[in-house]
């Protein structure tokens, strides 16, 4: 008999519970470079904090979320062993965190390492039949095919990394290309292509044909540009002239991209105020925000200048793939949370406001950091900044979680009004 229920609440706010712990975990982090705290391994805890955000944050709201779709949709299948899938993904995560943060690259923390990517297949394999069985609605299902796709092929970043530790190759210039697979196809490909898939699914209503072509250039452009887009990220290594050529014209062609996705917005402005909330509505500006300020440092990272001034200095790295997880990502994740949960469970205004401020002191201050990389100094204690970014992040997210967790109420509805039922 197939079980056709599945507990979307219950999984969203796990998943924003487990980034809660991740902005813990950061603000741990922003302590420690400013105070002394020997107890913790810096570099441990980093690796514990990056992998736990990835698998205990993101991907577990993604996957809640298309299965959430399959749901929508009408869709017959036995949504136990998704129920099961996300739980096991949870525990890799928690797995991940903690022999992370004791052993740091070690055998526990690389077997669930491994363990999480074979749950990700497991996803990938029963969603991709499950999405095959869905009527095709406004284009939705070429952007969730590719996600899975890029899932899949961003593990290869992992797998290599694995085997030049194991094999103890020490040529750096090799673990940077690794890392950067992995996270390129992670950020630029599953979470991008994915989150886009979640979008349009809102979008359906009508078929609204002008709407539908912009979907198609959309994706075809950031489709087309995703794999040669990598080689973006390994102009600071001396590469065949023909990869760089092969990068830049990603790069000019992504622009491209940005003039659909303007027409997108400008198209459904209408639509986004009859259908969303205005908190909903923000967190989206923002994030498409953040996403054309994404696309256009990957153009002028093509200069040979920009570039090297990009890839040198670690907070500006570091400002870029949290532009990337927080202000894309992240935002467009609790906008859609917003939408989706039930009527009681809105998330947290005052909580959201926060989070939004601590985003953005952060990536300011991280951007302050790498001017002083090259000599341009300002009266201005970053470090401390960062700390008491990090701080107000935590507090958003608090305040979000205890909301939507009823944490000051009596939970005795949380299983009726979390249950998602299909009518048979």
């Amino acid at each position: 008999m197939e079980s056709t229920s599945f507990n979307l609440n219950n999984w969203l706010k796990t998943a924003l519970l487990n980034f809660l712990v991740v902005a813990l975990a950061g603000i741990i982090l922003r302590y420690k470079i400013n105070f002394p705290l020997p107890l913790i391994n810096q570099k441990y805890l980093l690796h514990g904090h990056s992998h736990f955000a990835f698998v205990g944050w993101v991907t577990l709201a993604l996957m809640a979320l298309m299965v959430n779709y399959l749901l929508k949709n009408g869709l017959k299948t036995n949504y136990r062993k998704y129920h099961w899938i996300l739980l096991a993904n949870t525990i890799t995560a928690y797995g991940m965190l903690l022999t992370f943060v004791v052993q740091g690259y070690a055998f526990f923390s690389i077997t669930f390492s491994t363990l999480s990517i074979f749950v990700s297949y497991a996803f990938i394999y029963f969603f991709w039949q499950d999405l095959r069985k869905i009527k095709e609605e406004f284009a939705v299902k070429p952007w969730f095919k590719t996600a899975l796709i890029l899932w899949a092929l961003s593990s290869l970043g992992a797998f290599t990394l694995a085997y030049l530790m194991a094999s103890q190759i020490k040529v750096q210039d090799y673990y940077f290309a690794a890392i950067y697979f992995f996270l390129h196809f992670q950020y630029n490909g599953w979470f991008i292509f994915a989150g886009f898939g979640l979008l349009f699914s809102f979008f359906n209503r009508g078929q609204h044909a002008a709407l539908l072509k912009l979907n198609r250039a959309l994706f075809l452009i950031l489709a087309a540009t995703v794999v040669p887009g990598y080689f973006l990220s390994l102009l600071w290594l001396k590469l065949p002239s023909f990869v760089y050529w092969t990068a830049t014209f990603s790069g000019i062609l992504q622009l491209l991209a940005l003039f659909y996705f303007f027409k997108f917005f400008k198209l459904i402005k209408a639509q986004a105020i009859t259908y969303f909330t205005k908190t909903t509505r923000f967190l989206w500006t923002l994030a498409a925000l953040s996403f054309v300020i994404k696309i256009s440092l990957q153009f002028l990272s093509v200069f040979p200048n920009l570039s090297d001034f990009a890839f040198g200095f670690r907070p500006i790295v570091i400002a870029y793939l949290h532009l990337c997880f927080l202000g894309i990502i992240s935002f467009f994740l609790i906008g859609h949370f917003n939408e989706v949960l039930a009527p009681h469970r809105k998330m947290s205004k005052s909580g959201i406001m926060t989070f939004v401020s601590g985003v953005i002191i952060q990536e300011i201050a991280l951007m302050i950091q790498g001017l002083e990389m090259i000599g341009i100094n300002l009266p201005i204690p970053t470090g401390i900044i960062l700390f008491v970014s990090s701080l107000i992040m935590g507090t958003g997210l608090f305040l979000m979680v205890r909301k939507i967790w009823d944490i000051k109420k009596s939970t005795a509805n949380t299983i009726h009004n979390g249950l998602t039922k299909i009518n048979t």
